[in-house]
């Protein structure tokens, strides 16, 4: 697919592909991806208040994505030049040091590939009078599979522990025929999936607790 393409994206939609230039280099995003699971989270601006500290957390939680085979990858919507001037003020404001790519995006072609735009806050425009793009995120798995999106106004910084909280969910039901409940926390109860019947159930999770007859709660040894 070109950037110049594009359909609804969806849950269970391959992620479309594209190369750009980052940070770190020019990039083919599916080769990018590879064997693991991606974060793409986008940035109205650099040198943006919300942005500059969204960027520091999702830095300083380095340790978090590499534990769960997850690249992440940010794109805001100026050119390299100022990314990385931007970079010194993100790492020097949280103290981190910042080790991801950042796509430049200035004439917004895979902000719209992905939908990104900001149609909602008529005044976040940059001026030439072009849409910056809104904060959302795309979690896609090794598949190229989109699993998650979400899109936060331009206004709200995202909370990253969360998105940690569902690519855990995500990857657990991946490997077990189970779902999460609200709230679930790694290591708390999961859900025993309804496509798993009673008699199945006792021997994948013996012991597994029966609420209702569609809702049954079990422990994972390890999670």
């Amino acid at each position: 697919m070109t950037v110049t393409e594009r359909t609804p994206l969806r849950l269970g939609s391959t992620a479309p592909d594209f190369e750009a230039e980052t940070t770190q280099g020019k990039i083919n995003f599916h080769n990018f991806i590879g064997d693991s699971w991606v974060v793409l989270f986008s940035h109205p601006a650099d040198f943006t208040p919300v942005c500059t500290t969204e960027l520091g957390e999702v830095a300083r939680l380095k340790d978090e994505w590499e534990a769960r085979n997850v690249k992440v990858i940010g794109l805001s919507a100026n050119g390299l030049d100022s990314h990385q001037d931007w970079i010194k003020d993100i790492n020097e404001v949280n103290s981190v040091d910042l080790k991801f790519p950042i796509i430049a995006d200035a004439d917004r072609k895979i902000s719209t590939l992905y939908d990104m735009l900001d149609y909602q806050d008529l005044t976040n425009l940059d001026n030439k009078g072009i849409p910056f793009t809104i904060r959302s995120v795309f979690v896609i798995d090794p598949k190229k599979s989109i699993r998650l999106t979400l899109s936060y106004p331009a206004s709200t910084g995202r909370n990253f522990d969360e998105i940690l909280r569902v690519v855990d969910s995500l990857q657990l039901g991946d490997k077990n025929r189970i779902t999460t409940p609200s709230n679930w926390q790694k290591g708390g109860k999961v859900i025993v999936h309804p496509s798993v019947s009673n008699d199945e159930a006792a021997k994948i999770f013996p012991g597994f607790e029966t609420v209702t007859p569609y809702l049954r709660f079990t422990t994972l040894p390890t999670q």
